[in-house]
């Protein structure tokens, strides 16, 4: 996890044009796709710095993984990319996660699901069958004034999960909770902000089960 300490300006929100801000970064996607073959049925990660440092290679061996995590992204601009990052890999599962940087730059929670709802109709009209894995937003010492707001945000987005067998809500919040209601420090880097090495294989043993079973065969479709 040495990637992990080193958090550079684009893991802070900012509110600036998809293209001046993300064009090199997703520039550098294509051009990895142009040299390398990339898993067709994949499992793709999406979304901002919780998925950037996450080793997910390693952590999810066996399923064939492309990760396209851009650190400080929120929710509208995974959606501005999604042609070039999201649809042209045709993923038979993918695990979101955004809404964290969404919430600190001022966003309302009903926002964050108007740009979550937008994301999912962006997918499901060119790949009807994929399935969508909701990481929810989790806490952190650093945002826990914010999280109210992110707390809310989750809730629409598990309801709205329930009305699609396409759409998976993953409780990640809970876990990282100690006793008394609060981040669990031990689970975070020293910035209390990202998900340290032990907060990561929390998530990890959660959510293989759910991509195992996602990934099998829809036997309620025809």
């Amino acid at each position: 996890m040495c990637c992990a300490s080193v958090l550079n300006a684009q893991d802070r929100p900012q509110a600036e044009d998809p293209e001046a801000k993300w064009g090199k970064t997703i520039q550098q996607f294509e051009d990895w796709d142009r040299k390398n073959s990339y898993p067709s049925d994949a499992v793709l990660f999406v979304g901002s710095s919780s998925i950037r440092l996450w080793p997910t290679r390693e952590s999810f061996d066996g399923f064939g993984v492309i990760n396209r995590g851009f650190g400080g992204s929120q929710i509208s601009e995974v959606n501005y990319f999604a042609e070039r990052i999201v649809l042209r890999y045709a993923p038979k599962v993918i695990v979101f996660y955004a809404g964290d940087n969404d919430v600190a730059a001022g966003k309302s929670s009903n926002r964050v699901f108007d740009d979550y709802q937008k994301f999912v109709r962006l997918v499901h009209t060119k790949l009807q069958k994929t399935k969508i894995v909701f990481i929810a937003i989790k806490p952190s010492g650093r945002r826990w004034s914010l999280w109210p707001a992110m707390a809310q945000a989750n809730k629409m987005i598990e309801d709205f999960s329930g009305t699609d067998d396409r759409l998976i809500y993953f409780d990640s919040a809970t876990p990282l909770l100690a006793d008394d209601g609060k981040p669990d420090a031990k689970l975070f880097l020293k910035d209390n902000l990202h998900l340290n090495a032990d907060g990561y294989r929390i998530w990890t043993r959660l959510l293989r089960p759910i991509i195992e079973e996602a990934i099998k065969p829809d036997t309620k479709r025809q």
